[in-house]
């Protein structure tokens, strides 16, 4: 069963996602906002017996205007908001060997996930911001399950963010549906 997780159902309603015909060894979950609650839902999605794969769709902010309205594939995951300076440098959990990213290999942007909602150019460099896809990447990759990122872009993480994102947070469901044959035959 390949598990798709998104963080609110405004995202990808399971409506829209049945009209779309989703296949049936497909199960979406949504996870709330934030990277604990995605934590949570990860590892136990990761945890049953029937996962063989989770992708993860949302919306992010990006730090590019030329990426606008655009759905991307992420390539590199960093968590944005661990500090825990001077023990580790900013975005890197002391004592853990992952360095505070995850490389997702193939072509793609590189997403910084954090517990904020980004409306300036944060610390940790990256081409788009999220809440939610560190946090998940991590739980797979503790599980072994294979793991891939989708994200549409909302808004430029910018003092108008929190209009653009509301404005655009359903507008990419249509373009990762019609994606998501090709990201589940992959």
């Amino acid at each position: 069963m390949i598990y798709l997780l998104v963080a609110l159902e405004m995202e990808l309603s399971k409506t829209m996602a049945e009209t779309k015909t989703m296949p049936e060894s497909l199960k979406i979950r949504y996870t709330g906002v934030g990277k604990v609650n995605a934590a949570i839902v990860a590892a136990g999605v990761c945890a049953q017996a029937d996962c063989t794969q989770v992708i993860n769709y949302g919306t992010a902010g990006s730090l590019n205007a030329a990426m606008a309205s655009q759905l991307v594939r992420v390539a590199q995951i960093h968590q944005r908001d661990m500090d825990a300076r001077p023990l580790a440098a900013l975005g890197v959990t002391p004592f853990e060997d992952d360095g505070g990213m995850i490389d997702l290999g193939g072509e793609g942007v590189s997403l910084s996930t954090g517990d904020n909602f980004v409306t300036a150019p944060p610390e940790v460099k990256s081409d788009i911001v999220d809440m939610e896809a560190y946090a998940i990447a991590k739980a797979c990759r503790a599980a072994g399950k294979p793991f891939s990122c989708y994200k549409y872009i909302t808004d430029l993480a910018d003092a108008d963010a929190t209009r653009n994102w509301r404005d655009n947070v359903a507008s990419g469901a249509a373009l990762f549906l019609a994606k998501l044959p090709d990201i589940i035959d992959g």
